[in-house]
């Protein structure tokens, strides 16, 4: 069987999240009020993503007068005469040449609101892919997340992306390479898989858990629409089930849970593994962070209770129940140094 690997708390503190239906119901916040909360949540993108707070400012307060003006309308009809209006300004400014990329990532981050109202802000994606591709840090960060919002896997300007995402994925910038990890899984059709599937493999070793997490998803999404193309990396997979990192961990159940519906009898080694991780969690071996309402993970308990229950299916009273069985009743339990 794979090797097990232990998860220690590390000692951080943390209090227990409420859910938002339970924070808005507890605090008195009905609909009415609902506009308002994501007024604030947009207008305050642009400052969270400008590294300059003067733009920051300027840029929220257009959005946020922007979003009041509709808010203020009493009909559909005036809704649309405003949003047009806004689009025709917009699509001057993004294709005029002294537009600067500060300027063009404020107009993105309105188009993104008009598209989210249902209206066609298409003239505004190509240059979203181009401050992915030329921008600063912050300035490509948003051209990655108007290109994530505004185009889907057939589009054919996916493929002014291949470029920016291969250079991005060699780079020593932790946080370029999880973008170009986030775009690729999210977006790239069957045909552009080759393309960057050695360097996603790559950044399986990557010293840092978070790219090897991102990394993990993206070869989950590979195998969702090209099943047969990663089927050479099977062994990485078993790397990643036995992760120091428990958020790599978990990205990896993903990708077990499909192979065993496939292939159970295949995965039988791996049974004592999936119960040792079980038992880990349930005896709260986790961060705090993992916690939910007091609940050890009860979502990665729920994705390895689902694993098990496949690969005991045919075997109900053998090695597959039994290990689960005594990992859940037993009062105490500890596991080997």
């Amino acid at each position: 069987s794979a090797a097990i690997t232990r998860w220690r708390d590390p000692g951080r503190s943390g209090g227990e999240g409420e859910g938002l239906e339970e924070q808005l119901q507890g605090r008195g916040l009905g609909l009415a009020t609902m506009s308002d909360v994501m007024e604030k949540t947009l207008s305050a993108l642009p400052s969270l993503l400008s590294l300059e707070a003067g733009a920051g400012i300027t840029a929220a307060s257009r959005l946020g007068g922007f979003i009041r003006g509709l808010t203020e309308l009493a009909s559909k009809q005036d809704e649309e005469k405003l949003i047009k209006k806004e689009l025709a300004a917009l699509k001057e400014q993004v294709s005029a040449p002294t537009t600067s990329p500060k300027q063009m990532w404020e107009c993105l981050v309105r188009l993104i609101y008009c598209e989210m109202l249902g209206y066609d802000a298409s003239f505004g994606y190509i240059h979203a892919i181009k401050l992915a591709q030329q921008g600063s840090l912050m300035e490509k960060r948003v051209g990655y997340l108007a290109v994530s919002l505004f185009l889907n896997e057939g589009h054919e300007l996916l493929l002014l992306l291949v470029n920016t995402v291969l250079k991005d994925l060699q780079s020593t910038n932790l946080l370029e390479v999880c973008m170009a990890l986030t775009v690729g899984s999210q977006l790239f059709p069957v045909d552009m898989i080759p393309a960057v599937l050695p360097l996603v493999e790559e950044k399986l070793q990557h010293s840092k858990e978070i790219i090897r997490r991102k990394a993990v998803l993206a070869l989950y999404k590979f195998y969702l629409i090209a099943p047969n193309q990663v089927q050479h990396i099977h062994d990485k997979f078993k790397k990643a089930l036995c992760d120091k990192d428990p958020g790599v961990m978990a990205a990896s159940l993903h990708i077990y849970l499909l192979l065993i519906k496939e292939n159970p009898d295949g995965h039988k080694d791996l049974t004592v593994s999936f119960v040792a991780i079980l038992k880990q969690v349930v005896g709260g071996k986790l961060a705090v962070d993992f916690n939910y309402h007091s609940v050890p993970a009860p979502w990665l308990q729920i994705q390895l209770l689902r694993i098990l229950r496949l690969l005991g299916k045919d075997d109900p009273v053998g090695a597959a129940v039994t290990p689960l069985w005594g990992s859940l009743t037993s009062a105490q339990w500890q596991l080997p140094l």
